[in-house]
């Protein structure tokens, strides 16, 4: 039987969303000594800064490359 985060993910995977790297407050909290909430601002800082963003699109666009995936034209 599914557990309730299982059918949670199997529901954003099946809308669209990557769900097979997802990140706790417990990767925060096993190494550093902070509250859960501490824990969610780290990972909302850590995850949405514009290095952060930079990097995964790059990334994103290094595994297009290998896949030899073409980039959409802009529109004008």
């Amino acid at each position: 039987m599914k557990t309730e985060v299982q059918k949670a993910l199997a529901i954003l995977k099946q809308n669209g969303y990557f769900v097979d790297n997802l990140w706790s407050v417990q990767d925060v909290t096993d190494r550093y000594e902070c509250t859960e909430k501490q824990a969610q601002d780290v990972l909302y800082t850590a995850l949405t800064n514009e290095w952060t963003m930079e990097q995964i699109f790059y990334a994103i666009g290094d595994a297009c490359d290998c896949e030899n995936i073409e980039l959409k034209e802009e529109e004008k």
